[in-house]
């Protein structure tokens, strides 16, 4: 939930010096101005961004584990000099990226879609291809407006927590390279799965199934109103029956003599995920109903009925249902000795115009609330925007909210006074609550249909449509008895 600023980029930058490289894929020249060591600091700078932002997930033998694989395929790859760095990150969004000099993020919520560590092991791969065959350095050698770095910048940059609140409805992704060179980290992709002993196939079957939950998404955000939140990645360029697609997997398959290409690791792959937070984490708090619980940082916040609520990693976000009313929650560390909400507010809003200021207690903790004038907001316009800052647990929570319209004091702002003052310490009861739902692996009983299964899951909505998913049953199939499934308990 806190969030974090991110440094500007200017010295990663500064290290793009003059002269061209050789493609290690190619064998060619590329007009890419960067060395592998210049590749490998810019790497550095943005794992130190990108760990800070969206977190690491917080399972040491899961990460272990898709570092060793990582590893093994990039023995395997055009780069296995490379330092590589293979790291689950914290968050639910259906995603994989690579950034230069050899650092692979694959997220949390794209595991329970998987089926096997080869189809794991494709993903990887993928990502592998990008850093081997420089896609990142030449868009960013060509000036590409979306190149890498710039991609880097508009996605992890935190505003300051007392900042304006242009950006929050927005949910970013990194994009695709483009149809040949997505096409190209596919071909690589599964030649390194073949070398490695994996069944270059797994790649197809990757694009098939995230194909079935991106059309899933696409549907649920179209009902919920928002933008979807989608993988760009493996299978960004192309449908599962792509002719050139099946080809290059197909070729990769003779690659060499030694490529035998028959490895699943269905079961290794299962138990490593059990117990795999779904949906939010520990570390991100978790949404009931209308109230907010978080473990780690001992609170809990109720928002106005009916009000849609996303919980990111950096924020917590309401919007009302006619969204007219937005509020966010973020957290910040206060300077050194510095408790007050009131001396924290004008210390970082001073030079603003203010109204309705007022010190106050929120169920025994203390707080601050005014009105910023002409503040920035969500609807793209400046607007007089609401903040109330409370002090606990050694942050400062500050909630801002902002409507579509309203003077002296925004529409909502009954609301989001209302909605400030819930916000209390745990019960030593409501703990429990705090904890993430996790994916479990079930033998089906016999009869067992996925209805069933998914009725004794904690999800409150598209629980069926979840669960066939992530089993590789969508849109309609049913569980072999006996065979292996992923639940939500």
């Amino acid at each position: 939930m806190t969030r974090i600023a991110l440094p500007a980029l200017a010295a990663a930058v500064l290290l793009l010096a003059a002269g061209c490289a050789t493609n290690p894929v190619s064998g060619k020249s590329d007009l890419a101005f960067m060395s592998q060591e210049q590749e490998r600091k810019i790497g550095q700078q943005m794992h130190v961004q990108i760990t800070q932002t969206m977190g690491v997930y917080d399972d040491a033998r899961l990460q272990e584990y898709v570092q060793q694989l990582g590893e093994k395929l990039a023995k395997q790859s055009h780069r296995p000099e490379l330092d590589w760095k293979f790291t689950v990150i914290d968050t639910d969004d259906v995603n994989a990226f690579a950034t230069p000099g050899g650092f692979v993020y694959i997220s949390r919520g794209i595991l329970p879609y998987l089926a096997s560590e080869a189809e794991l092991a494709a993903v990887i791969g993928h990502e592998i291809a990008h850093i081997t065959a420089r896609h990142s350095v030449q868009r960013q050698s060509q000036s590409t407006v979306a190149g890498v770095l710039g991609a880097a910048a508009a996605i992890f940059t935190g505003q300051p927590a007392l900042g304006d609140l242009a950006g929050i409805a927005g949910q970013a992704v990194i994009s695709g390279y483009g149809r040949e060179q997505e096409l190209e980290a596919d071909r690589l992709g599964a030649e390194y799965l073949a070398r490695t002993g994996y069944d270059p196939n797994a790649i197809i079957r990757v694009v098939r199934v995230l194909k079935e939950q991106e059309m899933f998404e696409r549907d649920r955000a179209r009902a919920e109103g928002r933008n979807p939140r989608i993988y760009h990645g493996v299978f960004a360029s192309h449908p599962d029956n792509d002719r050139r697609l099946q080809e290059a997997v197909a070729a990769a398959a003779k690659v060499e003599g030694r490529a035998t290409g028959t490895d699943e690791n269905v079961e290794a792959f299962l138990r490593r995920i059990d117990g795999l937070a779904f949906g939010s984490s520990r570390r991100q708090g978790m949404v009931r109903d209308n109230r907010f619980y978080h473990g780690d940082f001992q609170f809990t916040m109720a928002f106005p009925q009916g009000w849609k609520i996303q919980n990111d990693p950096n924020q917590l976000l309401a919007a009302s249902p006619d969204r007219n009313n937005v509020m966010q929650l973020t957290a910040q560390a206060p300077p050194g000795g510095l408790t007050n909400p009131r001396d924290f507010t004008l210390r970082g809003l001073g030079d603003r115009r203010l109204d309705r200021s007022e010190s106050l207690t929120i169920n025994g903790l203390d707080a601050f609330t005014t009105i910023v004038r002409g503040d920035n907001s969500p609807f793209g316009t400046t607007s007089n925007v609401r903040y109330v800052v409370v002090y606990h647990n050694n942050l400062m929570w500050i909630l801002r909210g902002a409507s579509r319209a309203g003077a002296p004091a925004p529409e909502g702002d009954v609301l989001f006074t209302s909605a400030a003052r819930t916000f209390r310490p745990l019960r030593s009861d409501e703990f429990r609550l705090a904890e993430p739902n996790r994916l479990r692996i079930v033998k089906a009983p016999e009869n067992a249909s996925i209805a069933d299964l998914a009725s004794r899951s904690p999800l409150t909505t598209y629980a069926v449509e979840q669960h066939r998913l992530f089993n590789g049953l969508y849109p309609s199939g049913e569980p072999t008895p006996g065979s292996l499934v992923k639940v939500v308990r």
